[in-house]
């Protein structure tokens, strides 16, 4: 059976959830996934983020990381969202995203894809879990099949105990509270062992 085909699309301003990305990267591939690591479209003005010094940072970081596409997720079988919350729900850039996909949706190519989410904030009650339910409630329109990771393993009880998706706290100085390479890592090769549950059972 060919390997699972997984995109792990990230907005990040900080660079916590670019981050998350490349660690779930990591367990995909360690998983036999063939991944690609895209991010989203900024919208933020270049004079405001040239004007904070951790988002210019983040930027520069990121600046060769290509930007995600309908094609994108025509070509997965399963996608990894991580985007920061934004008064509990996800930013606009990755609502755009999505908002963008309606032709996708409407032939058909977003149903079955295998679909799991991650998400930072700097409380631990800041609006993680409401921010990854906005984003799986939009899956459910898709027609994907959502995989969270629920408490499927120990580890995640040492990252905070998220059933909806890895979460982390972030400080002040933009650094994470959470030890949650593990859990994210974890997540990713469990999003790629129902992908190819989903992807022989269409065979």
């Amino acid at each position: 059976m060919p390997n699972v085909k997984l995109a792990v699309i990230f907005y990040s301003m900080g660079g916590t959830n670019y981050q998350l990305a490349k660690w779930a990267e990591e367990g995909a591939k360690a998983a036999g996934a063939e991944v690609k690591v895209l991010k989203v479209q900024e919208l933020a003005p270049e004079s405001v983020v040239q004007g904070n010094e951790i988002w210019k940072a983040t930027a520069e970081a990121t600046k060769d990381v290509p930007v995600a596409t309908s094609e994108d997720l025509e070509w997965a079988d399963a996608i990894i969202f991580s985007v920061p919350t934004r008064f509990g729900n996800m930013p606009s850039q990755m609502k755009q995203f999505l908002d963008l996909q309606g032709g996708l949706w409407a032939s058909g190519k977003t149903v079955n894809k295998v679909v799991s989410a991650m998400t930072s904030a700097q409380n631990p009650h800041g609006g993680q879990e409401a921010t990854l339910l906005s984003l799986y409630t939009s899956m459910m329109h898709w027609g994907a099949i959502i995989a969270a990771p629920g408490y499927t393993d120990p580890i995640i009880f040492g990252a905070g105990g998220n059933p909806y998706g890895t979460s982390v706290t972030v400080s002040q100085d933009g650094k994470m509270i959470d030890d949650v390479e593990a859990a994210v890592k974890h997540q990713a090769k469990r999003t790629v062992t129902v992908a190819e549950w989903v992807t022989k059972g269409n065979q």
